[in-house]
């Protein structure tokens, strides 16, 4: 006799919380404003999160054992290189492509995901984050009108 298993989309956990984060910095220099203004020890990740074989995106993790929070600063936007093929005096040109992590907030540089933490204390980092020189804004995003989530679930 055959079984079979379906696995519900409630099956994966989506509980967490996402702060959104519009900068100009670099991702080493925004961790580092982040990890210093909000008390936070993000690290980057061994792994980007790699999302098909020619997109990847920097991931910077904390795993805080005393709150059991997990903190997960990723990138939003990777660009690519793309060799153009032509003949001529300029055969090896390349042009640049943009691609996002989460196609409906393309206006977003970064994304801070937390997992387990307290609505309150969301509230007090995107003020410190918000307090950051090179930030232009963080605010929380409900996770709920995200269609591309999924691609927050690793």
């Amino acid at each position: 006799m055959s079984t079979t298993h379906k696995i519900s989309i409630d099956f994966y956990d989506d509980n967490f919380q996402l702060i959104a984060i519009h900068s100009s910095l670099e991702d080493y220099a925004i961790t580092y404003a982040i990890n210093f203004n909000c008390g936070l020890h993000l690290r980057r990740s061994g792994k980007d999160l790699e999302v098909n074989q020619n997109l990847s995106f920097s991931t910077f993790v904390w795993d805080d054992g005393i709150s059991d929070t997990s903190w997960v600063l990723i990138s939003n936007k990777c660009t690519v290189e793309i060799p153009i093929r032509s003949e001529g005096l300029f055969g090896n040109n390349t042009s640049l492509s943009t691609n996002h992590l989460i196609k409906e907030r393309k206006e977003v540089d970064y994304f801070l995901k937390i997992d387990g933490e307290d609505e309150t204390l969301i509230q007090n980092h995107v003020k410190f984050i918000n307090s950051i020189s090179g930030v232009i804004t963080a605010y929380p995003v409900e996770t709920r009108t995200l269609k591309s989530k999924r691609n927050l679930i690793f």
